[in-house]
């Protein structure tokens, strides 16, 4: 039995950079994305974008009356 010499064909893939569409639609129609996201869960972003507005409203209040408290 004799050998034969077999050649091998390599394939490599690449993005070519004039022509990268990895996420065309991502930023197509962004606001109805959103509303449309918020709309259909209100309660979980209430209950997500609550706890944070009230910690931010604390810290700002406990500022100004850190900046006030020498008045006194």
């Amino acid at each position: 039995m004799g050998k034969v010499s077999v050649r091998m064909k390599a394939v490599v893939y690449g993005l070519s950079p004039f022509q990268q569409k990895v996420m065309p639609d991502l930023w197509k129609d962004l606001p109805t994305k959103i509303h449309h996201k918020i709309s259909k869960n209100w309660h979980n972003t209430i209950f997500t974008l609550g706890p944070i507005v009230r910690i931010y409203a604390y810290v700002q209040n406990y500022e100004e009356k850190e900046k006030l408290e020498h008045r006194f």
